[in-house]
């Protein structure tokens, strides 16, 4: 299923990601004919300038990541900022700043290990080894595991073999706080070194476990600038499926996105190693775009961003996968 759509903050809410004072972006020079070039692996250099990921308040330039793909889920990688048309609540925004690079990613994973998990942890933990072999040098990783409480079992780590030490270990038991184990990461998240940050969620069902609840965390990644992408192992057969499991699907895709992420359902466990390339793709071929809003008011409210393609006459029909909003700056 794809939709259109795209840590907590600091103390401070912080409106989608916020850039640092000083950095400056590669800017799209003028128009440019488009000749569509859709690829499966990224060749956005690795040494592309980044911001350091120490966020200012009186920042006010608003980073919109986006990923573009053609209807066959290629991604497009060669558009201009001329492209694109951003607004914010209706009201039209000019594109300052536009780049495109394989930029470090702080990555999280959340991996269940409740006891619905059994037949399908071992396929699941060899998926997410070759995921991670798809890793810039500089990437980092943290993951946290849940069943009846979620645990934070390995801290960042450049390591991504100790990940999958952890998750080879892991005997699935219990109940599900999928809820809890978002709110821990995007604590854990905190401590991220890079711009750019992302959650991927391993479930096969819904919450019935948590604290926090679904309005809680839907605010807390509204008010964040982390991308959250989801592999859903449901179980096909709804008549085995408790109220929390069917509520899994719609609970896992809403929070994506909005988040600017997506949740790629996985009908068979055999499935899982194409559509981990298919996240770390999308992880690798994403414009990024910055604009100064024009309502400057520190009002803590919700605003909604929208983002139109230009038709492109070799491909009328790309579809755009974004962020869909943020909360303001509170006085």
């Amino acid at each position: 299923m794809a939709r259109r759509f795209s840590s907590l903050g600091t103390s401070f809410f912080l409106p989608v990601l916020l850039c640092p004072a000083g950095f400056a972006f590669q800017a799209g020079v003028g128009p440019e004919p488009v000749s569509l070039k859709p690829r499966l692996k990224s060749e956005f250099t690795a040494n592309a300038l980044v911001p350091e990921a120490h966020l200012r308040i009186d920042s006010s330039l608003v980073l919109i990541p986006v990923h573009v793909t053609t209807p066959d889920g290629l991604s497009v990688t060669n558009l201009t900022r001329e492209n694109f048309q951003l607004t914010e609540d209706s009201v039209a925004q000019t594109i300052t700043t536009f780049s495109k690079d394989d930029a470090p990613v702080s990555l999280g994973l959340v991996f269940d290990t409740s006891g619905s998990m059994h037949n399908k942890i071992r396929k699941a933990a060899e998926t997410v080894a070759k995921f991670f072999k798809t890793a810039n040098p500089d990437d980092e990783f943290f993951l946290v595991e849940f069943n009846e409480k979620p645990k934070l079992t390995v801290p960042f780590t450049p390591d991504s073999d100790n990940i999958y030490r952890r998750i080879a270990r892991a005997k699935p038991f219990g109940r599900t706080s999928l809820l809890d184990a978002i709110r821990l990461s995007m604590a854990e998240m905190k401590k991220a070194h890079n711009f750019r940050k992302a959650l991927v969620i391993v479930s096969d069902g819904g919450d019935n476990r948590s604290r926090y609840t679904e309005g809680e965390i839907r605010r807390a990644m509204a008010e964040s600038d982390l991308q959250l992408f989801a592999m859903g192992i449901f179980d096909q057969d709804q008549r085995k499926m408790t109220p929390e499991e069917l509520n899994g699907p719609r609970l896992l895709d809403d929070l994506a996105d909005q988040s600017g992420g997506r949740l790629y359902t996985v009908d068979r466990v055999e499935d899982l190693e194409s559509i981990c390339g298919k996240i770390s793709e999308e992880l690798r071929n994403q414009y990024v775009l910055g604009y100064s809003p024009q309502n400057v008011s520190r009002d803590g409210k919700y605003r909604q961003v929208r983002l139109k393609l230009d038709e492109v006459p070799a491909e009328p029909k790309l579809r755009t996968f974004y962020r869909r909003g943020y909360y303001a700056p509170a006085q």
